[in-house]
């Protein structure tokens, strides 16, 4: 049953709750899609209106807080925002906003990369690096001889048209990434079963990119979609056995092709920490960034503060969710 209250009238403006799969949030753009919405779980809707119009809305993840009877939420992954139903000229403010009525303690957001945020008052994470087709091409020397090295001992990158990837190609892929996940010791969230890939590779705009090796087993991959005016590199991995060639370069430079082809700017991401080396990686073939904007939102700052007591200094939000005993803090994610 929809979780919806009435829009209060004047300019009291709320917030409601609908239990909808994210339909009211969805548009033509990848992160507010429906192949994302399918694969990420997400369950509801939220819409912020007020004087009868409804001004946004933004998917989300709503999930019990343990045993306290109590629910927050969180967009999906990637850069989801929100689907603005009507242009202001500034973004509301969430402490100006009456969150009463969703019954929920907070939400995290992500927001959209190359946009106006959904919301005031962000929290600027980190920024992500970006391949602009309208400026000079950069990549890293040792980068471009890394590539060709490649090529002269026969990997060669095919461009797959998302909806086209045969079950090999996915499955391949699959294989690639779970490989890189296990590598790197990635929390339990960040590994998915094959049909999770098949759900996103079913959007329109989106592509797989395989870097395939001279056997043509799948050395390397990435996926790519479109979403709010760019491509976005969304998620990819290297095969254990090819990492020392380090064939994911070529992917990398097939997909900077891609987007100068389409005359998109290219999201590459960032690092999962500010300046690591996977962030050091992705500059390697930047050649701009944009800015990567949270949202914190206390809906119920009595609840949200008795449920996070004794961690009141943690930096994580929300608090009461800040890793225990080593334990991941997140709720998990659907498989």
């Amino acid at each position: 049953m929809a979780e919806r209250a009435e829009l209060i009238s004047g300019d009291h403006r709320v917030a409601q709750l609908i239990e909808d799969s994210g339909r009211a949030a969805e548009s033509d753009d990848f992160f507010r899609s429906r192949a994302l919405y399918d694969a990420e779980g997400v369950s509801h809707s939220l819409v912020v209106g007020g004087d009868g119009d409804d001004e946004l809305a933004l998917p989300l993840l709503v999930h019990a807080i343990g045993d306290s009877g109590r629910r927050d939420a969180i967009t999906p992954y990637g850069y989801p925002g929100a689907a603005i139903r009507v242009e202001r000229s500034s973004p509301p403010d969430p402490s100006a906003l009456d969150w009463s009525a969703t019954g929920l303690v907070s939400i995290f957001v992500r927001d959209r990369i190359g946009r106006p945020p959904c919301f005031a008052r962000g929290t600027r994470r980190s920024a992500v690096q970006v391949h602009d087709p309208a400026r000079e091409r950069h990549i890293r020397s040792r980068f471009a001889e890394q590539i060709r090295q490649n090529e002269r001992l026969g990997y060669h990158v095919e461009v797959l048209h998302g909806p086209d990837a045969t079950v090999e190609h996915r499955l391949s892929f699959h294989a690639a990434y779970t490989q890189t996940m296990r590598g790197v010791e990635a929390a339990e969230r960040y590994f998915f079963e094959p049909d999770y890939f098949r759900t996103i590779l079913q959007f329109e705009r989106s592509w797989l990119v395989l870097a395939r090796s001279p056997e043509r087993a799948t050395a390397a991959g990435a996926i790519l979609v479109f979403s709010d005016g760019m491509l976005h590199y969304y998620l990819g991995g290297t095969a254990e056995v090819h990492r020392p060639r380090s064939p994911f370069k070529n992917v990398v430079d097939s997909t900077i092709g891609l987007a100068d082809e389409l005359g998109l700017p290219l999201n590459l991401g960032g690092g999962v920490k500010p300046g690591d080396g996977l962030e050091d990686f992705k500059r390697g073939f930047s050649n701009a960034e944009l800015p990567f904007v949270t949202h914190e939102i206390v809906c119920d700052p009595e609840a949200y503060a008795s449920l996070g007591a004794g961690r009141e200094d943690s930096r994580f939000f929300p608090a009461y969710r800040a890793p225990v005993e080593g334990r991941s803090a997140d709720p998990p994610r659907p498989r």
